[in-house]
C-alpha cells in the first residue's frame, strides 16, 4: 500500500508547475467540497510557541492536478521539509492527506469539515510496536492566518497531547 502511495504522491508531484496550478478546477472537480480546504492556500511564515511568536519555518500550498488537489511544501526553521498532498475523495466523500517528511515518516490521514475547521485523522506505528492516533486540525482565523494543531494519542484516543501547534501567516 506505501508503494502504491507513494508512487501516486510522486507522479503527481512529477507533473511540475505550468498547467497543473491551473486556478481554474478542472470539470471533474468543480463540486464545492473541492474547495473546502482553500483557505490553506498561500505563501505562509509559520510561528509556533505558546503565544504563536516563534518563527518555526515556511509552507507554500498550492492547487495542483488541475485544481483538483493541493499541495503543501513545508519546510522548518531548522531545515527539515516535508510535502503532502491533499484530495476530496468524491468516492469516499472525505478529504484524504498524504505526508511525507525527510525524516520518512509516511502519513495517511482522512476526514473533512468539523464546525468549519478541517479535521484530518491517521494512525502511526510507534518507536514500541503500539499504534500512535495523529489528529491535526486546521482553522481559518478571523485575523486572516490559519492555526494547525497537531494531536497525538497513545491510549487509543482517550487523551491527546498537542504535538504542534502553528500558525500560518501570509507573507506579504
Amino acid at each position: 500500500m506505501a508503494i502504491s502511495n507513494a508512487l501516486l504522491f510522486s507522479t503527481v508531484l512529477g507533473l511540475g508547475t505550468g498547467a497543473v496550478n491551473a486556478q481554474t478546477p478542472s470539470p471533474a472537480c468543480d463540486a464545492s467540497e473541492y474547495r473546502q480546504f482553500d483557505f490553506w492556500i498561500g505563501e505562509w511564515t509559520v510561528d509556533g510557541g505558546q503565544d504563536g511568536s516563534t518563527p518555526v519555518g515556511e509552507s507554500s500550498i498550492t492547487r495542483v492536478a488541475k485544481g483538483c488537489a493541493l499541495h503543501e511544501n513545508w519546510r522548518s526553521a531548522n531545515g527539515g521539509d516535508g510535502h503532502s498532498l491533499n484530495v476530496y475523495d468524491k468516492t469516499r466523500g472525505q478529504w484524504t492527506q498524504f505526508w511525507i517528511g525527510a525524516d520518512g515518516v509516511i502519513l495517511h490521514l482522512y476526514g473533512g469539515l468539523v464546525n468549519g475547521a478541517m479535521v484530518l485523522s491517521g494512525s502511526l506505528p510507534g518507536k514500541d510496536g503500539k499504534v500512535q492516533l495523529q489528529r491535526i486540525t486546521w482553522t481559518a482565523m478571523d485575523d486572516g492566518r490559519v492555526s494547525q494543531r497537531w494531536d497525538t494519542s497513545d491510549d487509543d484516543g482517550a487523551t491527546w497531547q498537542i504535538s504542534f501547534l502553528g500558525f500560518y501567516r501570509r507573507k506579504p
